[in-house]
């Protein structure tokens, strides 16, 4: 019998002891809090090892030896006191030799001080969009897996359902801070080796850091329950040295440059299809399917439809804006000019749809800049183009011709090659956000550069157009930096995030305005944004502010307004 014992103590611990080195365990990580995480596993492990061991020995012992059959007669009596002050007091030591390391590792992780790096994280159905606060990089990461390996038409790499179109990439030996919320429903940002697990929360920011070891490339998931497509929200960060981490950025901010010369040339009829077509496969395939049948009532058809064979101005304008109340959401701040302009051509011509007519990437940056719908589908793209577009012409024999309810765009004369996205396109187009999509990106980026705006104020514009082309500049700020706490809607989440609407901030003296968006205001939520915006968007977000939501002041703050309370500042 003492052999038997002896024999399964040697398992148990033998292979307690392997099992600390499979996949079944807690990986060791490669940041301090993931090393930190792992050693309280394993302390708390085997102190339940040995507790184990201790009263399931004392169970077997008693059955063996005190057993009817040996003759063991039971005691008689009702209590001992000191077996139940021993059965007391124990557990409670116990508990508090864990609680002290679980104490000091739980401190660790929420300590998020001297961050040298912050990135901005938001949950999307069913994407991560990605901000570099200090950097001005920003980017949405989408599931990089064909369809044809999901619905198990080709054969699967190794990759499946594990790599994305743009990973993260953070330098190792920086503490880097990552601000995670979401956009819709709740997520949950996981990263194993970082022991990083948070929950992403519309309207609310949740804190973590990592500091990694060692370069690699580290995979995670969305760990919580967000939707049909919950499985297919990877996560990839790739580790690089300090100096690789700078030629990355500066490669992003170079593309951003590239995706505006893109944008301003004039694409023919075949790129942008070609174009289109990757971009609807990775983006609205997964709803509308990759047949353009959708999925009705909820995904409707595209093939066929009133939508992608109609006016133009519609299409451009539920693809751009959403449709509230609907599983369309905005892509307007999700896909850049190139990409919206692509697959808005490509529905319009594929699967027999064949209207023949396009859109330019220059109309779409044109809409985005505040011009009218019917001005910006008549913008055409520059001189430099090989030879001068037609005006309004369908590429096609069988085009209808151009009205006022439906303008295609020009028969480019000489072949461009097909665009490279500048910004990463989403995973699928649906969800449940609104019209005005909150997508968070670095403060100091912005889709559309300060010379690409600039022209929407000239001497020549009226005071209401100067008003309307600011409206559309700040109200693409506001998505970007404030409705995450003020809401799309100004109602804002009281208390701690007041609301804009009708408020005495956003209708009373502009200086107090001014002042609370430049300065912030110490021992609340409201943070200072002199550093974090340009003068211009301080301008436009804070004259859309005075207007939006029936606020109707009328007032129009210009960056000169700004630059003087700037230096007001630094004077007192």
């Amino acid at each position: 019998m003492r052999s038997i014992q002896s024999t399964l103590f040697t398992l148990l611990v033998a292979s307690s002891a392997a099992f600390a080195d499979t996949t079944l365990n807690l990986t060791q990580g490669v940041s301090p809090i993931s090393h930190d995480v792992y050693e309280l596993h394993m302390t708390v492990f085997w102190i339940c090892v040995v507790i184990g061991i201790v009263v399931f020995g004392a169970m077997f012992y008693s059955m063996i030896y005190h057993r009817k059959s040996r003759g063991a007669k039971p005691a008689e009596f009702h209590s001992h006191l000191w077996v139940e002050i021993a059965w007391t007091i124990v557990p409670v030591l116990i508990l508090v030799l864990m609680a002290i390391p679980a104490t000091k590792v739980l401190f660790n992780m929420n300590n998020e001080e001297d961050e040298a790096l912050t990135i901005k994280v938001t949950g999307y159905q069913w994407k991560w969009h990605y901000d570099y606060i200090e950097d001005g990089v920003s980017f949405f990461s989408n599931l990089a897996t064909p369809l044809d390996q999901i619905n198990n038409k080709a054969p699967k790499t190794a990759g499946y359902l594990r790599d994305v179109d743009h990973p993260v990439v953070i330098p190792i030996h920086k503490k880097v801070r990552f601000l995670i919320t979401s956009n819709d429903v709740n997520h949950a940002w996981w990263v194993p080796d970082f022991a990083v697990k948070r929950d992403a929360i519309s309207g609310f920011i949740n804190e973590a850091w990592a500091v990694v070891d060692k370069p690699g490339t580290y995979y995670g998931q969305c760990a919580e329950l967000c939707g049909i497509n919950h499985a297919f929200m990877p996560i990839v960060v790739i580790a690089t040295s300090e100096q690789g981490y700078k030629d990355w950025v500066a490669k992003q901010k170079g593309q951003a440059t590239q995706g505006e010369a893109e944008t301003n040339k004039l694409w023919t009829l075949q790129d942008l299809m070609k174009n289109g077509e990757q971009i609807y496969s990775r983006v609205c395939a997964a709803c509308h399917q990759p047949t353009g049948t959708g999925l009705p009532p909820t995904f409707p058809a595209l093939k066929g439809s009133k939508i992608a064979t109609g006016p133009i101005p519609d299409h451009v304008n539920i693809v751009f804006n959403g449709k509230s109340g609907t599983a369309m959401q905005a892509f307007k701040s999700q896909l850049s000019d190139v990409e919206l302009a692509s697959v808005i051509t490509y529905e319009r011509n594929a699967w027999g749809n064949s209207t023949g007519t396009m859109v330019q990437p220059i109309q779409i940056k044109a809409l985005r800049d505040g011009k009218s719908m019917e001005d910006a589908l008549a913008t055409q793209p520059s001189a430099t183009a090989a030879t001068p577009a037609p005006t309004t012409t369908p590429p096609t024999d069988n085009a209808a011709a151009p009205t006022s309810g439906n303008v295609p765009t020009s028969t480019p004369a000489s072949e461009a090659k097909p665009a490279e996205a500048a910004t990463p396109a989403a995973t699928t187009n649906t969800g449940t956000a609104p019209a005005s999509t909150v997508t968070p990106t670095a403060p100091t980026a912005s889709s559309t550069p300060p010379t690409a705006t600039a022209g929407a104020e000239t001497p020549a514009a009226s005071p209401a157009d100067q008003l309307k082309a600011a409206m559309a500049r700040g109200e693409k700020v506001y998505l970007n930096t404030c409705a995450v706490c003020h809401q799309p809607a100004g109602t804002g989440l009281p208390p701690t995030f007041p609301a804009l609407k009708g408020s005495k901030i956003a209708t009373g003296p502009v200086e107090g305005h001014l002042a609370i968006v430049l300065n912030g205001k110490q021992g609340t939520a409201m943070q200072a944004f002199k550093d974090q915006l340009n003068d211009q968007d301080l301008a436009d977000v804070i004259t859309y502010e005075r207007n939006a939501w029936d606020n109707s002041t009328g007032t129009l703050v210009t960056p000169e307004q700004i630059k003087a309370a700037r230096n007001q500042g630094q004077k007192q």
